[in-house]
Formats: C-alpha cells, structure tokens, sequence
C-alpha cells in the first residue's frame, strides 16, 4: 500500500468537511438541524448503496452488525446532535474550534486503550494543527466575543462532549474494517444514522410536509448529501490502512477549508492570521505523518 494513498483520503475528508459547513451555513435557514440531518445522511445513504450493490454481497457476523450501526448513530446522530446543541450557546468559530479536539480525543483514547502507540510526532502534530484553527479563527472569536449568554458552558460541553463521541467512534471502527470492506461498513453505519435521525426530525414536524427549498437549497442539500457520503467513504478508508490519530488529525482542514471557501464565496475575509493558521494545520499533520 502505498502510504501517500490513506494521506490523500483523510486529505480530501477534511476538505469535504470545510465544504459542507459552508453548504449548510448556506441552507441551515430554509429547514430545522435534525431535518436536514436526515436528509443529509439519507442522500449520503442513497449514494452509497449503488457500489455496494455492484460490489457483491458482504456477509457480516450478526455480533458485528450491532456495533457497526451504534457506530454510526454516534457519528452522525449522537456527534451531530451534541454539536447543534451546543452552537445554540456559542458561536460557530468558537464551536469549530473546540471541535478541533477531536484528534487529541482520538489520540488519548487510542494510546489507553491500546490501539496506538502516544509518540512525540503525533502529540506534537495534534497540538501544532489545534493552534494553527484557533490563528486560522482567533479574529471571527474575536469579532463574536467570547462569553455570550448564560448557556456559554453548557455549549462548550455539549461540543467538547460531542468532539470525544467523535474520537471514540473512530478508535472502535478499526477492527470492523480490518473485518470488512470500508464501503460496506460506511453504507451499514449511514443507513443506521438515518434510522435514528427520523425521531428527532419528526418532532421537528418533518414528516408533516415535503420541505421547502429554493433551487439553490435543493442543490445545497444534495451537495452536503454526497459529500457526506463520499467524504464519509475516504474516512473509513483511510481508517483502515493508517492510525485513528493521523486520520482524525485531517479534520483540523474542516474550518481552515470553510474559512477559504467562505471567503472566495461569500465574500468573507481572508487575514494574515488565517493564512499563518493553515500555516500551522499543514505543518502540524506534516509532523504527525512524518516517519
């Protein structure tokens, strides 16, 4: 196996990641955050299928498929849940930065449960990407003000608590796709998602009327759909040839990419500061994926 390949998977994970936070910022005021959940993980679904039917049938052991589908609730329905909480107490920069700690969770998570070995490269990477997103942010926290209302702490809470669901979802996928092939294992854990979704998208009165979007909204919606689904793909893929930590590390690309394409999009800001942050984030899995 080449080892540039899992670099360049987790690569185009982060960047899939910066380009639906854009997608959803774009859309997030025509429908509700369970709503366009599900139908985010639905059309990731439905683009997942069609290889997996074209590859063959997988047969899972039945102790596995449990798992598997708790592994993708918390991923997509616990992890997704948590965040929209708590961005309702903080602002997004400050929630996006926070949940750069995914990695350091990944990281502890799998050094004590004995998946992967705590090396200075990784720690020294993990800590070099978190500061280059809080440069990459420091002026939209700024700008927002740190402190904002009572609900301040709660929020930190619900999206650090929704950064370690993410690390330790990630720790526990790799014997599944040492078992299975990654896209059977992501089409199995995504359907299980939009299982889970379709309670807390009903009490948003989902299913009650088709949901209104403009042309532009629907395009959105299928576009942060099958990002998902593919971005989710090269995530478990990537999973499977190198270590949690590495991988988890290319989510610090997520709001380093949203801030670019935010600003060549819609028109927001690109500083000194943010550049010497992406300079930070490249340095940072530079160092992780050094041998």
């Amino acid at each position: 196996m080449n080892p540039a390949l899992p670099v360049m998977a987790g690569a185009m994970t982060g960047i899939f990641v910066g380009s639906t936070m854009v997608a959803t910022r774009f859309v997030i005021g025509q429908t509700d955050p369970a709503s366009l959940a599900l139908l985010r993980y639905a059309v990731g679904a439905l683009c997942l299928l069609p290889p997996v039917l074209l590859a063959g049938r997988v047969r899972f052991e039945r102790r596995d498929l449990g798992p598997i589908a708790l592994l993708g609730i918390g991923q997509f329905g616990v992890l997704i849940a948590l965040l929209n909480y708590g961005l309702q107490y903080i602002g997004s920069a400050l929630g996006a930065l926070i949940f750069t700690t995914f990695p350091l969770f990944t990281m502890v998570l799998a050094a004590l449960l004995g998946r992967e070995a705590l090396t200075a490269g990784k720690t020294m990477g993990v800590v070099l990407s978190i500061l280059g997103v809080g440069l990459a942010l420091a002026e939209r926290i700024a700008e927002a003000g740190f402190m904002q209302g009572d609900g301040f702490w709660l929020g930190v809470a619900a999206v650090t608590a929704s950064a370690f669901t993410g690390g330790l979802c990630s720790v526990f996928y790799k014997p599944y796709l040492q078992k299975y092939p990654p896209l059977t294992v992501g089409a199995l854990a995504m359907v299980a998602s939009v299982v889970f979704l379709v309670v807390p998208a009903a009490g948003e009165g989902f299913f009650h009327a088709w949901p209104v979007f403009t042309g532009g909204g629907w395009a959105a919606v299928l576009f942060i759909g099958a990002s998902s689904g593919l971005g989710y793909f090269f995530w478990l893929w990537a999973l499977k040839w190198s270590t949690p930590t590495r991988v988890a590390l290319f989510l610090t690309l997520g709001p380093v990419t949203a801030t670019a394409l935010g600003g060549g999009l819609l028109g927001e800001p690109i500083t000194p500061m943010f550049l010497a942050g992406l300079a930070c984030v490249i340095g940072g899995l530079w160092v992780a994926h050094r041998r």
